[in-house]
């Protein structure tokens, strides 16, 4: 079960701050997209996302968009960021994650992955040697793989509220 468990948790990414990323010894944050920064598909940022993005960055905090889209709907959505991107990720797997600390020329150990999914975000970070932050999602997907994956995430969230995965950094991890 531990590698279902994120190093934190959070409602939403304009709730994490520099202070947490420093706690847990990190400059860098590998994000995920949908649920994450905008709704399943769309090109609208969550309010407050933009600004957010941009006092991470002035913190020295360096920030890459890794998700499992096509590039068609993530480039686009990246220049509205002003950040690099990885697309077509084959998220769980360690390669596109590897692939992101390369870009931002930091170490598996100093990057945090900030997503919404347990199957895809938290067990990739935790499989690539990096911390987590598990979001609230937003939307609601309509497709059954989704219906299916948060149907099983539900006992693991749980888990976490359970094991006080706050917005507090544990320390763990």
């Amino acid at each position: 079960m531990p590698i279902f468990l994120p190093t934190a948790s959070v409602q939403k990414a304009t709730d994490i701050t520099p202070e947490l990323i420093h706690a847990m010894h990190a400059t860098a944050i590998l994000l995920d997209v949908d649920n994450t920064l905008a709704l399943h598909g769309s090109q609208t940022p969550f309010p407050g996302t933009v600004e957010w993005a941009k006092r991470m960055r002035k913190a020295g905090i360096r920030l890459v968009l890794v998700s499992n889209n096509f590039k068609k709907r993530v480039k686009p959505f990246a220049a509205k960021y002003g950040l690099p991107f990885l697309s077509l990720s084959l998220k769980p797997f360690p390669a596109a994650y590897h692939r992101a600390v390369r870009r931002l020329a930091v170490k598996p150990e100093e990057a945090v992955v900030v997503g919404d999914q347990i199957f895809t975000d938290v067990f990739g970070a935790n499989w690539a040697g990096m911390k987590s932050i598990l979001l609230v999602p937003i939307g609601v997907e309509q497709t059954f793989s989704f219906r299916v994956r948060r149907a099983l995430e539900k006992p693991i969230r749980k888990k976490i509220k359970k094991a006080g995965c706050g917005n507090q950094y544990s320390g763990k991890g």
